[in-house]
């Protein structure tokens, strides 16, 4: 990957939709080359799909990390719990003292709470840490 594909990564992931002739424009290749460059690091894998992300305007939530320790078990055994939550939006198996980062977004405190019970409750799990998200920025 060269400055080419990020720079147009990166205006994907402000909006999937942007059209190639505009991407074109804003990194200054040809449309063709742009499209090609897609092409690629779709089926390289870079890109592995478009995704609508759909918020109910009437709700806020509440978006939170969740940091996991646990003992002799393997990210893979709680990724599969979790998937019975629909509000947890991705869990990632991390190097270092964390075992697992999960990011959450409920609805409510109180949802949040029952989630983070939830998970704590899980066998061999040691301890779960909160980090509230506060203020975000779209990249």
């Amino acid at each position: 990957m060269d400055k080419f594909d990020r720079q147009i990564i990166a205006l994907l992931r402000q909006d999937a939709r942007t059209p190639v002739s505009q991407i074109a424009r804003e990194v200054n290749l040809s449309r063709s080359a742009v499209g090609e460059r897609i092409r690629q690091l779709e089926q390289g894998g870079v890109i592995q799909g478009y995704h609508a992300r759909v918020v109910d305007p009437t709700q806020n939530t509440i978006k939170a990390f969740l940091e996991l320790f646990y003992k002799e078990s393997r990210c893979q055994d709680y990724v599969e719990r979790m998937r019975a939550f629909p509000e947890i939006r991705q869990c990632c198996g991390i190097s270092g003292e964390t075992d697992m980062l999960v990011q959450v977004e409920a609805a409510s405190m109180a949802r949040l709470a029952e989630i983070r019970g939830e998970i704590e409750s899980y066998p061999g799990m040691q301890r779960v840490k909160t980090h509230m998200v506060v203020t975000e920025w779209a990249m």
